[in-house]
């Protein structure tokens, strides 16, 4: 069957649009490893993980979702991890633009958002980055170029899954 009006043959190419392939970032060499380890029941057992100074965290699902919320959940750890990471990338960049003292007083606030996912079953996060206390938005753009996890969630990372 031809299509032979413009109408027609945009709705071939929204019905059958490509998704671009994204550039997966790979590691090149390995300066730090953390491995971390779950028990129990997910989202209601125990997570622990080593180091220098290993931790052990009680995670329950949220009461927002269902559950007791009398420990910690996935998304607050990602959330902690991801705002930490930020600000050290901050940091970075604006130390090595010369610009140490602007990111001295620097906080960043994360909220991850766990919810239905809208292009497939299952979940899907969202995260949203506050930067308080930075008013040159090129150290924030900067930031968000170097920090590895924004590099992760806009490129992707390898990730293996394997029977142990």
């Amino acid at each position: 069957m031809l299509l032979t009006t413009a109408a027609s043959r945009l709705a071939v190419r929204r019905t059958f649009s490509v998704v671009p392939r994204r550039t997966i970032i790979t590691v090149k060499d390995t300066f730090y490893v953390s491995n971390a380890t779950a028990i129990g029941e997910g989202r209601n057992g125990t997570v622990k993980s080593d180091g220098d100074v290993p931790l052990s965290l009680k995670l329950a699902t949220p009461k927002s979702i269902g559950g007791k919320g009398d420990g910690q959940n996935p998304e607050q750890l990602f959330a902690m991890g991801y705002a930490s990471c930020f600000l050290g990338a901050l940091q970075f960049v604006a130390g090595t633009a010369g610009k140490k003292d602007a990111a001295a007083n620097a906080k960043i606030h994360s909220s991850v958002v766990l919810g239905p996912a809208a292009e497939m079953d299952g979940f899907a996060l969202k995260v949203d980055l506050k930067v308080e206390g930075i008013e040159d938005e090129s150290l924030i753009k900067a930031a968000h170029e170097f920090c590895p996890y924004s590099r992760a969630l806009r490129h992707g990372i390898e990730v293996n899954v394997s029977k142990a």
